[in-house]
Protein backbone atom coordinates (compact mmCIF):
# COMPACT_ATOMS: atom_id res chain seq x y z
CA UNK A 1 0.00 0.00 0.00
CA UNK A 2 1.43 3.39 -0.85
CA UNK A 3 1.63 5.92 1.69
CA UNK A 4 -0.43 7.96 -0.17
CA UNK A 5 -3.18 5.25 0.71
CA UNK A 6 -4.04 6.63 4.14
CA UNK A 7 -6.46 9.18 3.25
CA UNK A 8 -8.72 6.99 2.13
CA UNK A 9 -9.24 5.15 5.45
CA UNK A 10 -10.76 7.68 8.00
CA UNK A 11 -13.63 10.18 7.65
CA UNK A 12 -13.07 13.58 8.26
CA UNK A 13 -14.15 15.53 11.88
CA UNK A 14 -17.08 17.69 11.96
CA UNK A 15 -15.95 20.56 9.56
CA UNK A 16 -15.62 24.50 10.52
CA UNK A 17 -18.86 25.76 9.96
CA UNK A 18 -18.87 27.90 7.14
CA UNK A 19 -18.30 32.30 7.80
CA UNK A 20 -18.39 35.34 6.01
CA UNK A 21 -15.85 35.12 2.90
CA UNK A 22 -12.14 37.22 3.52
CA UNK A 23 -12.29 39.93 1.28
CA UNK A 24 -10.10 38.68 -1.86
CA UNK A 25 -6.98 39.94 -2.49
CA UNK A 26 -6.22 38.26 -6.31
CA UNK A 27 -2.34 39.63 -6.67
CA UNK A 28 -2.56 40.37 -2.85
CA UNK A 29 -0.85 43.10 -1.11
CA UNK A 30 2.93 43.03 -1.52
CA UNK A 31 2.66 44.20 -4.97
CA UNK A 32 5.72 46.14 -5.13
CA UNK A 33 9.08 46.15 -7.42
CA UNK A 34 10.45 42.52 -6.60
CA UNK A 35 12.68 40.23 -9.11
CA UNK A 36 10.45 38.15 -10.98
CA UNK A 37 11.28 34.63 -9.41
CA UNK A 38 13.78 33.97 -6.56
CA UNK A 39 14.30 34.29 -2.83
CA UNK A 40 15.77 32.08 0.21
CA UNK A 41 13.94 29.82 2.10
CA UNK A 42 12.68 30.12 5.42
CA UNK A 43 10.49 27.89 7.85
CA UNK A 44 7.28 30.40 7.57
CA UNK A 45 5.35 27.53 5.53
CA UNK A 46 5.61 24.98 8.20
CA UNK A 47 2.76 23.12 9.10
CA UNK A 48 0.03 25.36 10.69
CA UNK A 49 2.55 26.86 13.15
CA UNK A 50 3.23 30.36 14.44
CA UNK A 51 6.17 31.37 12.23
CA UNK A 52 9.69 33.37 12.42
CA UNK A 53 10.90 36.39 10.41
CA UNK A 54 10.81 34.98 7.02
CA UNK A 55 13.72 35.33 4.41
CA UNK A 56 11.61 33.71 1.18
CA UNK A 57 11.51 36.59 -1.38
CA UNK A 58 10.60 37.14 -4.65
CA UNK A 59 7.56 37.22 -6.79
CA UNK A 60 6.10 33.92 -8.26
CA UNK A 61 3.40 32.81 -10.61
CA UNK A 62 0.66 29.78 -10.27
CA UNK A 63 -2.56 29.36 -12.54
CA UNK A 64 -5.33 27.52 -12.38
CA UNK A 65 -8.41 26.22 -11.55
CA UNK A 66 -10.86 29.04 -11.23
CA UNK A 67 -12.64 26.97 -8.51
CA UNK A 68 -9.59 27.64 -6.64
CA UNK A 69 -9.44 31.41 -6.83
CA UNK A 70 -10.94 32.23 -3.52
CA UNK A 71 -8.85 29.94 -1.48
CA UNK A 72 -5.91 31.13 -3.21
CA UNK A 73 -6.59 34.86 -2.72
CA UNK A 74 -6.73 34.05 1.48
CA UNK A 75 -4.02 31.60 0.96
CA UNK A 76 -2.23 34.13 -0.55
CA UNK A 77 -3.12 36.75 1.74
CA UNK A 78 -2.53 35.18 4.81
CA UNK A 79 1.07 33.76 3.25
CA UNK A 80 1.95 36.71 2.13
CA UNK A 81 1.44 38.69 5.59
CA UNK A 82 4.31 36.20 7.05
CA UNK A 83 6.57 36.31 4.42
CA UNK A 84 6.09 40.31 3.35
CA UNK A 85 8.84 39.82 0.66
CA UNK A 86 6.81 37.37 -1.42
CA UNK A 87 4.67 38.28 -4.20
CA UNK A 88 2.10 35.50 -5.12
CA UNK A 89 0.34 36.07 -8.48
CA UNK A 90 -2.53 33.24 -9.18
CA UNK A 91 -4.17 33.21 -12.16
CA UNK A 92 -7.96 31.75 -12.18
CA UNK A 93 -7.77 30.74 -16.45
CA UNK A 94 -9.15 27.25 -15.95
CA UNK A 95 -7.59 23.88 -15.11
CA UNK A 96 -6.57 22.90 -18.71
CA UNK A 97 -4.96 26.16 -19.30
CA UNK A 98 -3.09 26.28 -16.16
CA UNK A 99 -1.48 22.96 -16.44
CA UNK A 100 -0.27 24.13 -19.90
CA UNK A 101 1.45 27.12 -18.47
CA UNK A 102 2.60 25.15 -15.73
CA UNK A 103 3.85 22.08 -18.44
CA UNK A 104 5.48 24.99 -20.16
CA UNK A 105 7.28 27.03 -17.45
CA UNK A 106 5.59 29.76 -17.52
CA UNK A 107 4.38 29.07 -13.76
CA UNK A 108 5.90 27.70 -10.69
CA UNK A 109 2.80 25.73 -9.86
CA UNK A 110 -0.85 25.07 -10.87
CA UNK A 111 -4.00 24.49 -9.61
CA UNK A 112 -6.46 22.11 -11.33
CA UNK A 113 -9.66 20.40 -10.89
CA UNK A 114 -8.66 17.20 -12.97
CA UNK A 115 -5.14 15.42 -11.59
CA UNK A 116 -2.62 15.61 -14.49
CA UNK A 117 -3.02 12.99 -17.13
CA UNK A 118 -1.20 10.12 -17.99
CA UNK A 119 -0.18 11.39 -21.55
CA UNK A 120 0.67 14.69 -20.20
CA UNK A 121 2.65 13.13 -16.75
CA UNK A 122 4.88 11.28 -20.01
CA UNK A 123 5.96 14.72 -21.27
CA UNK A 124 8.72 17.37 -19.44
CA UNK A 125 7.97 19.99 -17.39
CA UNK A 126 10.45 23.26 -18.18
CA UNK A 127 10.74 24.54 -14.56
CA UNK A 128 11.14 20.67 -13.15
CA UNK A 129 14.83 19.76 -12.97
CA UNK A 130 15.93 17.23 -16.02
CA UNK A 131 14.13 13.73 -15.62
CA UNK A 132 11.74 15.27 -13.16
CA UNK A 133 8.28 14.94 -13.21
CA UNK A 134 5.11 16.19 -11.31
CA UNK A 135 2.97 15.49 -8.81
CA UNK A 136 -0.90 16.04 -7.81
CA UNK A 137 -1.54 16.89 -4.04
CA UNK A 138 -5.16 17.32 -3.28
CA UNK A 139 -5.43 20.18 -1.75
CA UNK A 140 -8.97 21.68 -1.80
CA UNK A 141 -11.89 19.75 -1.28
CA UNK A 142 -15.24 21.07 -2.53
CA UNK A 143 -18.75 20.10 -3.94
CA UNK A 144 -20.07 21.14 -7.42
CA UNK A 145 -23.34 22.39 -7.06
CA UNK A 146 -26.29 22.11 -9.76
CA UNK A 147 -27.50 25.35 -9.71
CA UNK A 148 -30.80 26.61 -11.46
CA UNK A 149 -33.15 30.02 -12.03
CA UNK A 150 -36.48 28.84 -12.85
CA UNK A 151 -39.53 31.96 -11.82
CA UNK A 152 -42.04 30.43 -8.87
CA UNK A 153 -39.37 27.53 -7.95
CA UNK A 154 -36.71 27.29 -5.29
CA UNK A 155 -36.08 24.16 -4.60
CA UNK A 156 -35.83 21.15 -7.10
CA UNK A 157 -34.89 17.06 -6.56
CA UNK A 158 -33.28 15.59 -9.70
CA UNK A 159 -32.00 11.86 -10.02
CA UNK A 160 -28.72 11.35 -12.02
CA UNK A 161 -30.66 9.71 -15.27
CA UNK A 162 -32.57 12.82 -15.16
CA UNK A 163 -30.21 15.29 -14.73
CA UNK A 164 -27.68 13.50 -17.62
CA UNK A 165 -30.58 13.83 -20.04
CA UNK A 166 -31.41 17.45 -19.16
CA UNK A 167 -27.57 18.38 -19.78
CA UNK A 168 -27.73 16.07 -22.92
CA UNK A 169 -30.42 17.89 -24.14
CA UNK A 170 -33.10 15.07 -24.46
CA UNK A 171 -35.34 16.75 -21.62
CA UNK A 172 -35.97 20.60 -22.64
CA UNK A 173 -38.80 21.32 -21.07
CA UNK A 174 -38.99 22.51 -17.37
CA UNK A 175 -42.53 20.30 -17.02
CA UNK A 176 -41.17 17.40 -18.62
CA UNK A 177 -42.92 14.36 -16.75
CA UNK A 178 -39.37 12.84 -15.68
CA UNK A 179 -38.67 16.58 -13.56
CA UNK A 180 -42.48 16.47 -12.40
CA UNK A 181 -42.56 12.87 -10.91
CA UNK A 182 -39.25 14.05 -8.55
CA UNK A 183 -40.56 16.81 -8.01
CA UNK A 184 -44.34 16.49 -6.78
CA UNK A 185 -44.83 20.07 -4.23
CA UNK A 186 -43.24 22.14 -7.61
CA UNK A 187 -45.00 24.26 -9.92
CA UNK A 188 -43.08 23.53 -12.84
CA UNK A 189 -43.27 26.16 -16.03
CA UNK A 190 -44.19 25.31 -19.54
CA UNK A 191 -40.67 26.46 -20.38
CA UNK A 192 -37.58 25.48 -22.28
CA UNK A 193 -34.30 24.49 -20.52
CA UNK A 194 -31.29 26.24 -20.94
CA UNK A 195 -28.41 24.37 -20.24
CA UNK A 196 -25.23 26.71 -19.25
CA UNK A 197 -21.94 25.27 -19.55
CA UNK A 198 -18.31 25.78 -18.73
CA UNK A 199 -17.31 26.71 -22.36
CA UNK A 200 -13.34 26.78 -21.56
CA UNK A 201 -11.82 23.25 -20.70
CA UNK A 202 -12.54 22.56 -17.12
CA UNK A 203 -11.64 20.25 -14.30
CA UNK A 204 -14.96 21.43 -12.78
CA UNK A 205 -16.21 19.89 -16.34
CA UNK A 206 -14.41 16.76 -16.09
CA UNK A 207 -16.00 16.28 -12.76
CA UNK A 208 -19.42 17.16 -13.82
CA UNK A 209 -19.36 14.60 -16.37
CA UNK A 210 -17.35 12.26 -14.92
CA UNK A 211 -20.40 12.29 -12.17
CA UNK A 212 -23.24 11.72 -14.82
CA UNK A 213 -21.14 8.85 -16.52
CA UNK A 214 -20.31 6.95 -13.17
CA UNK A 215 -24.32 7.23 -12.20
CA UNK A 216 -26.12 6.98 -15.15
CA UNK A 217 -23.79 5.43 -17.95
CA UNK A 218 -26.69 4.79 -20.22
CA UNK A 219 -27.79 8.30 -20.43
CA UNK A 220 -24.19 9.58 -20.46
CA UNK A 221 -22.27 6.81 -21.92
CA UNK A 222 -19.38 9.11 -22.42
CA UNK A 223 -16.18 9.30 -20.42
CA UNK A 224 -15.00 12.50 -18.23
CA UNK A 225 -13.82 15.20 -20.74
CA UNK A 226 -12.83 18.73 -19.72
CA UNK A 227 -14.77 19.88 -22.20
CA UNK A 228 -18.45 20.08 -22.22
CA UNK A 229 -19.89 18.32 -25.10
CA UNK A 230 -22.81 21.60 -25.55
CA UNK A 231 -23.68 21.30 -29.01
CA UNK A 232 -27.23 21.02 -28.72
CA UNK A 233 -30.35 23.66 -29.11
CA UNK A 234 -30.85 25.74 -25.70
CA UNK A 235 -26.97 25.16 -24.56
CA UNK A 236 -25.04 28.14 -23.74
CA UNK A 237 -21.56 28.28 -23.13
CA UNK A 238 -19.77 30.83 -20.55
CA UNK A 239 -16.32 31.39 -19.53
CA UNK A 240 -15.12 30.23 -16.60
CA UNK A 241 -16.97 29.70 -13.20
CA UNK A 242 -17.93 33.37 -13.00
CA UNK A 243 -19.49 33.07 -16.88
CA UNK A 244 -21.75 30.36 -15.49
CA UNK A 245 -22.90 32.02 -12.47
CA UNK A 246 -23.68 34.99 -14.18
CA UNK A 247 -25.52 33.78 -17.05
CA UNK A 248 -27.69 31.52 -14.88
CA UNK A 249 -28.42 34.42 -12.64
CA UNK A 250 -29.62 36.77 -15.46
CA UNK A 251 -30.74 34.06 -17.29
CA UNK A 252 -34.59 32.56 -16.92
CA UNK A 253 -35.02 28.74 -16.88
CA UNK A 254 -31.64 28.21 -16.62
CA UNK A 255 -29.39 25.65 -14.64
CA UNK A 256 -25.51 25.04 -14.74
CA UNK A 257 -22.73 23.71 -12.53
CA UNK A 258 -20.11 25.03 -10.58
CA UNK A 259 -17.88 25.23 -7.89
CA UNK A 260 -20.03 25.30 -4.69
CA UNK A 261 -17.92 28.64 -2.93
CA UNK A 262 -19.05 30.83 -5.58
CA UNK A 263 -22.95 29.87 -6.32
CA UNK A 264 -24.27 33.20 -3.99
CA UNK A 265 -27.37 33.02 -3.54
CA UNK A 266 -29.20 30.83 -6.18
CA UNK A 267 -30.88 27.81 -5.90
CA UNK A 268 -29.27 24.48 -5.63
CA UNK A 269 -30.48 21.03 -7.00
CA UNK A 270 -30.37 17.94 -4.49
CA UNK A 271 -29.19 15.41 -5.96
CA UNK A 272 -30.59 11.23 -5.46
CA UNK A 273 -28.24 9.32 -3.38
CA UNK A 274 -29.93 6.37 -2.84
CA UNK A 275 -33.09 6.57 -1.76
CA UNK A 276 -32.25 10.17 -0.54
CA UNK A 277 -31.54 13.80 -2.17
CA UNK A 278 -28.99 15.25 -0.79
CA UNK A 279 -28.46 18.81 -0.73
CA UNK A 280 -24.67 19.91 -1.71
CA UNK A 281 -21.98 19.92 1.91
CA UNK A 282 -18.55 20.60 2.85
CA UNK A 283 -19.13 17.74 5.18
CA UNK A 284 -20.43 15.51 2.23
CA UNK A 285 -18.38 16.43 -0.19
CA UNK A 286 -15.07 15.20 2.23
CA UNK A 287 -16.83 12.04 3.24
CA UNK A 288 -17.11 11.04 -0.30
CA UNK A 289 -12.93 11.59 -0.43
CA UNK A 290 -12.05 9.99 2.36
CA UNK A 291 -14.01 6.93 1.08
CA UNK A 292 -12.31 7.13 -2.62
CA UNK A 293 -9.31 5.19 -3.49
CA UNK A 294 -6.11 6.31 -5.01
CA UNK A 295 -5.50 6.29 -8.49
CA UNK A 296 -3.16 3.36 -9.84
CA UNK A 297 0.12 3.25 -11.53
CA UNK A 298 0.95 6.77 -10.02
CA UNK A 299 4.65 7.48 -8.27
CA UNK A 300 4.94 7.49 -4.49
CA UNK A 301 4.02 10.99 -3.97
CA UNK A 302 1.23 11.41 -6.58
CA UNK A 303 -2.15 11.52 -4.29
CA UNK A 304 -4.26 11.59 -7.34
CA UNK A 305 -7.57 10.31 -5.79
CA UNK A 306 -10.19 8.02 -7.65
CA UNK A 307 -13.23 9.10 -6.30
CA UNK A 308 -16.21 6.75 -6.02
CA UNK A 309 -18.84 8.95 -7.31
CA UNK A 310 -21.60 5.96 -7.17
CA UNK A 311 -21.62 5.52 -3.45
CA UNK A 312 -24.89 5.27 -1.53
CA UNK A 313 -23.67 5.88 1.61
CA UNK A 314 -25.62 8.41 3.80
CA UNK A 315 -25.40 12.00 3.63
CA UNK A 316 -22.36 11.86 1.16
CA UNK A 317 -22.77 14.14 -1.54
CA UNK A 318 -20.84 12.52 -4.75
CA UNK A 319 -21.01 14.92 -7.39
CA UNK A 320 -17.76 16.74 -5.84
CA UNK A 321 -14.40 18.14 -6.81
CA UNK A 322 -11.01 17.57 -5.38
CA UNK A 323 -8.62 20.30 -6.77
CA UNK A 324 -5.38 19.89 -6.71
CA UNK A 325 -1.48 21.84 -6.47
CA UNK A 326 0.36 20.79 -9.09
CA UNK A 327 4.41 20.59 -8.44
CA UNK A 328 7.51 19.35 -9.33
CA UNK A 329 9.33 16.59 -7.12
CA UNK A 330 12.25 18.28 -8.27
CA UNK A 331 12.75 21.84 -9.41
CA UNK A 332 15.89 23.22 -11.42
CA UNK A 333 15.92 26.00 -9.17
CA UNK A 334 16.69 25.45 -6.18
CA UNK A 335 14.88 29.38 -5.58
CA UNK A 336 11.63 28.08 -6.81
CA UNK A 337 11.71 24.49 -4.77
CA UNK A 338 12.43 26.99 -1.59
CA UNK A 339 9.24 29.10 -2.51
CA UNK A 340 6.80 26.23 -3.18
CA UNK A 341 7.68 23.60 -0.38
CA UNK A 342 7.29 26.91 1.96
CA UNK A 343 3.69 27.55 0.51
CA UNK A 344 2.21 24.06 -0.04
CA UNK A 345 3.31 23.57 3.56
CA UNK A 346 1.26 26.57 4.44
CA UNK A 347 -1.66 25.66 2.12
CA UNK A 348 -1.58 22.07 3.61
CA UNK A 349 -1.57 23.25 6.85
CA UNK A 350 -4.50 23.14 9.63
CA UNK A 351 -4.14 26.89 9.62
CA UNK A 352 -3.89 27.14 5.30
CA UNK A 353 -7.51 24.77 5.43
CA UNK A 354 -8.81 26.80 7.98
CA UNK A 355 -8.05 30.01 5.91
CA UNK A 356 -9.55 28.16 2.69
CA UNK A 357 -13.13 26.52 4.67
CA UNK A 358 -13.20 30.12 5.94
CA UNK A 359 -12.43 32.26 2.49
CA UNK A 360 -13.90 29.77 0.13
CA UNK A 361 -16.50 27.25 1.95
CA UNK A 362 -14.01 24.51 0.87
CA UNK A 363 -13.67 21.28 3.47
CA UNK A 364 -10.54 21.24 5.08
CA UNK A 365 -8.37 17.65 4.62
CA UNK A 366 -7.97 15.25 6.83
CA UNK A 367 -5.08 14.68 9.30
CA UNK A 368 -4.56 11.50 6.64
CA UNK A 369 -4.28 13.49 4.21
CA UNK A 370 -2.64 16.14 5.53
CA UNK A 371 0.17 13.15 6.68
CA UNK A 372 0.76 12.28 3.09
CA UNK A 373 0.88 15.85 1.69
CA UNK A 374 3.33 16.35 3.78
CA UNK A 375 5.30 13.82 3.07
CA UNK A 376 5.26 14.61 -0.06
CA UNK A 377 6.21 18.09 0.30
CA UNK A 378 9.10 17.01 2.35
CA UNK A 379 10.59 15.05 -1.08
CA UNK A 380 10.12 18.21 -3.37
CA UNK A 381 13.91 19.27 -3.93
Amino acid sequence: MRNGERIVKKSLATITALVAALAMTGCAANESSKPESGGTSSQSGQSGSETTASALSGTFAGAGASAQEAAQASWIAAFQEKNPDVTINYSPVGSGDGRKQFIEGATVYAGSDSYLKDEELEGTFARCADGSKAIDLPVYISPIAVVFNVEGVDALNLDPDTLARIFKGEISNWNDPAIAALNSDATLPDSQITVVYRSDDSGTTKNFTDYLHATAPEAWPAEAEEAFPGDFAGADGAQGTSGVISSVTNGQGTIGYADASKIGDLNTVALKVGESFVKYSPEGAAAVVDASPMVDGRSEHDLAVKLDRATTAEGAYPLVLVSYLIVCESYADEKDAAFVKDYASFIASEEGQKVAAEGAGSAPISADTRTAIEAAIASIK
